[in-house]
């Protein structure tokens, strides 16, 4: 038998006919297994858990079966409590499954620590300049004492307490300058 007369044969047709029946019944199988082992129907709105601590936030999650992971601390912010929620992904509102993660940003609890530089010597413009820079406000009590130099840096202090070159303060700290008054010898 040649293979011409094979393909115009009955038994070929009915190999291609069984395999084409076995391959829609595969697929449409696949579809209804994928469809219930997914749960392809199932919603669950995701909460809105800014400003709320971890323990709330874990309470919350359990109750619709959702899984959190903290992913990041972001930078502090005032308008937030201390180690509440900042951001959330999927966003508050959106639909997940069951056992979805929530992955979290936390407000840490303290503006982070910067260093002092050393601005003795600079101009009480550098110097408002520079601190400013680095995330520093700048209080309205100058102390003038006895120099060569007028309003030229002297020293630097927080809450009255004298600060050194490599002393940590946190962001948004008010440093007061101590300046030259252009009176000394």
């Amino acid at each position: 038998m040649s293979v011409v007369q094979f393909l115009k044969s009955k038994s070929f047709f009915k190999q291609v006919i069984i395999a084409i029946v076995g391959l829609l019944l595969f697929v449409f199988i696949l579809k209804f297994w994928l469809g219930v082992t997914t749960n392809h129907d199932q919603k669950i709105q995701v909460p809105n858990l800014h400003k709320m601590s971890l323990e709330d936030v874990d309470r919350k999650l359990k109750e619709l079966n959702l899984d959190f992971k903290v992913i990041d601390s972001a930078s502090f912010n005032p308008d937030y409590p201390k180690k509440s929620i900042i951001e959330q992904t999927p966003a508050a509102g959106d639909f997940v499954k069951e056992k979805r993660k929530i992955y979290l940003t936390l407000n840490p609890s303290k503006y982070r620590d910067v260093s002092i530089p050393n601005l003795n010597g600079r101009t009480k413009r550098q110097a408002v300049s520079h601190l400013r820079s680095i995330g520093f406000n700048i209080g309205t009590n100058f102390t003038y004492v006895t120099d060569i130099g007028k309003d030229v840096v002297r020293g630097l202090r927080y809450k009255g307490k004298v600060l050194n070159e490599g002393d940590k303060l946190p962001l948004n700290s008010i440093v007061d300058l101590v300046l030259g008054d252009g009176r000394g010898n």
